[in-house]
This record gives C-alpha cells, structure tokens and sequence, in this order.
C-alpha cells in the first residue's frame, strides 16, 4: 500500500490559478517552497546544533560550580537555621547579598492501581474518599489521612520541604 501524500490545509485566500497549467505551476511551487522550508528549518537546526556544542562545556562547568555553591551553602544554613529563623519563628532569612529560606510543600496524595484502589475503599467502607465517576478523592483523604493509613496503594506524601536561595540582582536602567 503506498503512502499517503501529505495534505496541506489552509482557509480560503485571495488568490487563484486562473487555469489548469497555472495551478499545475502553483502545485510545482508550492512544492519546491516546502522543500525549501524543510531545507532552512535543516540548516537552523544545525546551527542550533553547533552553537549547543560550542557552549556546553562552560554551561556544565557552571551548573556543576552553582549544584556546589547551593550544597554549602544549604549545609551551612540548615547547620545554623534556628539562628537564622530565630527557633523557628521566620521562614526567610536575609544575608544581606540574598536570601534563604525553607518553604513547607501542601500534603499530597499518589495513588498506584486506581481500580484495585477504590476496590478496597469500597470493601473498606470508605467510600466517601471515591468520587461519583470512580475515581480517588485526594482532597477528601487529604482532609481524613488516618482513615486510609496502611492501604496498599495509597502514599500520603506530608512534611515535604524545598529550601529556596535568592540571589539579589539589580536591574540596570539605560
């Protein structure tokens, strides 16, 4: 079975072959124009390509100098957090050529195997944490997480905390 030509699609436009061989020459056009398009679309993907090359060396050995500079300065700042959050009572910290801080993630609930999941709900008699249309209520268990404790399947994920560094920059005005 031979393959199918690629269709083009397109809203009506002003123009129009006036006849048979003029639309025979548009169709030769058009065609020598997608080709050429690919053909440019070739050349700035391997410009792209090469300018990739050129600069990932330096951007490895930057990302690798920043993973390092972040590590320490993690390690540094959790050794002295209640210092600097004063035992707990802030969550930012200014060192004056930025900022630290940690940032507790909202609860969040995974389900792995929806249907044996709700299954078990059910036989459970926890069918409140099931929606109408069959499928896990998160926000519900969110709201009763020791009802569902110990349910294969159901991971509630709580205390997740992400520790954020915020450089200050200056914006310079021309």
């Amino acid at each position: 079975m031979a393959t199918n030509a690629k269709r083009i699609k397109a809203k009506a436009q002003a123009y129009a072959p006036q006849t048979k061989d003029d639309c025979v020459a548009d169709i030769k056009k058009l065609g020598d124009l997608s080709r050429d398009r690919v053909r440019a679309q070739a050349d700035m993907n391997d410009e792209i390509a090469v300018i990739t090359k050129r600069y990932s060396e330096r951007l490895d050995s930057l990302s690798e100098r920043i993973d390092t500079l972040q590590g320490g300065i993690q390690t540094w700042a959790e050794a002295h957090r209640d210092e600097l959050t004063g035992g707990g009572k802030v969550k930012t910290a200014n060192l004056i050529t930025g900022e630290v801080s940690w940032r507790q993630r909202p609860p969040s609930v995974g389900v792995r195997g929806a249907e044996a999941v709700i299954e078990t709900l059910k036989k459970l008699g926890l069918g409140r944490f099931v929606r109408g249309r069959e499928e896990v209520n998160k926000e519900a268990i969110l709201n009763e997480p020791d009802a569902v404790r110990g349910i294969a399947g159901i991971t509630l994920v709580t205390g997740v905390e992400d520790f954020v560094i915020t450089p200050f920059e200056q914006e310079v005005e021309a």
